[in-house]
């Protein structure tokens, strides 16, 4: 590891400051309303585009989109986190997130509705260990108080 004005970088593109893992993201404006955002760690890309109501063409998920999508990947990442230390098996459980926007200024997500379908249902006692991991999951945590997010569970 090298240290550059405190921080220390690691051989994987991940500086730690006191304790904390951060992660590279590097961003390209490509012009006409398109990015192409690359993950540090692993090179992985992905593209943006401005939705159709927003002067883009939607030919790819929008920034706010990427938001809905890192809300529902993040919950089912830690209920799958916690199916695991319980030994459940959590393969095929989905997430739907419907995502609205502001009607007036200024433009913004409004409501995140969150539908998680599990396949296998487990005890109460662990289908509520899993809610409660779901409602855990660090994006719904740093989403702003005025942004809705009501979850709905069906568990089969």
């Amino acid at each position: 590891m090298e240290r550059a004005e405190g921080i220390l970088k690691s051989s994987l593109s991940k500086p730690i400051i006191k304790g904390r893992t951060m992660v590279n993201i590097q961003v390209e404006y490509q012009g006409d309303l398109h990015c192409k955002a690359t993950h540090g760690p692993s090179g992985a890309e992905l593209s943006t585009d401005a939705p159709k109501d927003n002067q883009g063409r939607g030919e790819s998920f929008s920034p706010t989109d990427l938001v809905a999508t890192a809300l529902g990947t993040c919950m089912l990442t830690i209920m799958g986190i916690a199916a695991r230390t319980l030994n459940i098996d959590f393969t095929g459980a989905t997430a739907t997130v419907e995502k609205e926007m502001t009607a007036t200024a200024p433009r913004r997500i409004q409501r995140l509705t969150v539908r998680i379908h599990v396949p296998h249902a487990p005890s109460s006692e662990d289908k509520e260990k899993l809610e409660r991991a779901a409602y855990a999951c660090p994006v719904h945590k740093s989403l702003h108080p005025d942004v809705q997010i009501p979850i709905e569970f069906t568990w089969e």
